[in-house]
C-alpha cells in the first residue's frame, strides 16, 4: 500500500460453509485465534457483534517477530452494520501511545457455493495522522497474513 493508495480489496475462497466463516469472524473466541499477522496472537479481544457494537482488540508481537516481541498494538472500533452470514461493516482504529492515529472503514462480504465461502475485505482509510506512516505501510502485508491465517484456521 503506498502513501498514494487509500484503499485495499482482498478476497479469500475457504473450504467451509458460509455460517462458520460468519462465525469466525463474529465469536470473540474464534476471532481471537487468527486475528492479526503471523507472530501475533490476541491476548484482548471482545468483540459485541451487532450494529453499534464495540470491538477491541490487543495484538501482541511473539518471539518470531525479533526486536518487536513484546510490542502491543490495539485496536478499536464500532460494528456499523451486520447482516448474518452476509456483510459486517465496521471501523477500525489503530492506537499508538493511546490515540487513534488511523481510522478505516472494513465491509467484509460473504458468498457461499457448493459448499465453499468467498469473502471479500474492502478497507478504506477514512483518517490518518503522521503516526499512521507505520501501520498503513504494513495494512496490506498485515491483512494478507491475517486471511491466510483464517484459511488455515478454517481448515482444521
Amino acid at each position: 500500500m503506498t502513501d498514494l493508495q487509500k484503499e485495499l480489496t482482498l478476497t479469500r475462497e475457504f473450504t467451509a460453509p458460509v455460517d462458520m466463516v460468519f462465525k469466525a469472524w463474529t465469536d470473540q473466541e474464534l476471532v481471537r485465534q487468527w486475528w492479526g499477522p503471523n507472530g501475533v496472537t490476541n491476548p484482548v479481544c471482545e468483540i459485541n457483534p451487532v450494529a453499534g457494537g464495540t470491538m477491541h482488540i490487543v495484538m501482541l508481537a511473539g518471539e518470531e517477530l525479533g526486536p518487536l516481541k513484546g510490542q502491543e498494538w490495539p485496536m478499536t472500533g464500532t460494528i456499523n452494520e451486520i447482516e448474518e452470514n452476509k456483510k459486517i461493516v465496521f471501523t477500525g482504529n489503530a492506537i499508538v501511545d493511546k490515540k487513534p492515529v488511523l481510522e478505516t472503514l472494513t465491509t467484509v462480504t460473504f458468498e457461499e457455493a457448493n459448499g465453499k465461502t468467498k469473502i471479500t475485505v474492502h478497507i478504506v482509510v477514512t483518517k490518518t495522522t503522521p503516526e499512521a506512516a507505520g501501520p498503513i505501510s504494513g495494512m496490506e502485508m498485515g491483512w494478507n497474513q491475517q486471511l491466510d491465517k483464517l484459511v488455515a484456521f478454517l481448515a482444521k
